[in-house]
């Protein structure tokens, strides 16, 4: 049998996130635009865009979905060790176009190429403008050494990427993201995918209906972008 999934454009949007098909596992629909209105519609349903270069953008809400509770974060003992020694300078939204240009160079195992394609590049980088997107940076005698970049709506944050060029430097930027949702009474991370990294901190998979109900409740339709302020922090795990 043939499964067929909905073609977007400016007329019409999302389907329920339930007809997604179950292989490959969230797929939901294909077309549309990364506009910042459809990037916001389809985050606070539960949908996020991730597509290759040459494709038309396809947008997933799979099920289970990998999430991680601020409350839940797990950090190793050598995490803890390596954020009390404070050996990056870590910053808020101070390079975010460098953040997710890296972030689209990194190799990632088992993927040919990446998903962060130019216009996502300039999507991103247009919500950053707007206040929606931020990054959290590592930096190490004056250069760029880790970080991530996401979403902040409502009482999540959506996380879409990360990379380090040195060990731990990512996860030393997830432990200082943590540390500020959690200042801001912010109590979910969404990590899109599961994965054994994201796993060993404290993430797990929770059913796509629960994911759903969790953003009715944290995230309305009225919800701003979490302000998180500019320049260096202190790094908390």
């Amino acid at each position: 049998m043939r499964l067929v999934i909905p073609w977007l454009d400016a007329k019409n949007g999302f389907p329920p996130v339930d007809s997604a098909l179950r292989e490959p596992n969230g797929l939901l629909a294909a077309g549309g635009e990364l506009s910042t209105a459809r990037l916001l519609d389809a985050y606070r349903r539960g949908i996020y865009p991730w597509y290759s270069e040459g494709q038309p953008a396809l947008w997933w809400s799979p099920d289970p979905r990998m999430v991680l509770f601020v409350d839940e974060f797990r950090p190793s003992r050598s995490l803890r060790r390596r954020v009390a020694r404070r050996e990056f300078d870590v910053r808020v939204d101070t390079a975010f176009a460098a953040i997710i240009d890296a972030c689209a160079r990194a190799p990632r195992k088992g993927q040919d190429g990446t998903w962060i394609t130019a216009d996502m590049i300039r999507a991103y980088v247009r919500m950053h403008e707007l206040g929606y997107a931020h990054s959290v940076e590592a930096w190490r005698n004056g250069e760029l050494v880790g970080g991530l970049y996401g979403l902040a709506l409502g009482d999540v944050f959506f996380g879409e990427s990360m990379f380090a060029h040195v060990t731990d430097a990512s996860k030393v930027c997830l432990a200082t993201l943590v540390g500020l949702l959690r200042e801001q009474g912010m109590a979910l991370i969404d990590c899109q995918q599961e994965t054994e990294h994201l796993a060993s901190l404290g993430a797990r998979p929770i059913a796509r209906k629960e994911f759903v109900r969790l953003l009715s409740r944290l995230v309305t339709s009225s919800a701003r972008a979490r302000v998180f302020g500019t320049g260096r922090i202190e790094e908390t795990a």
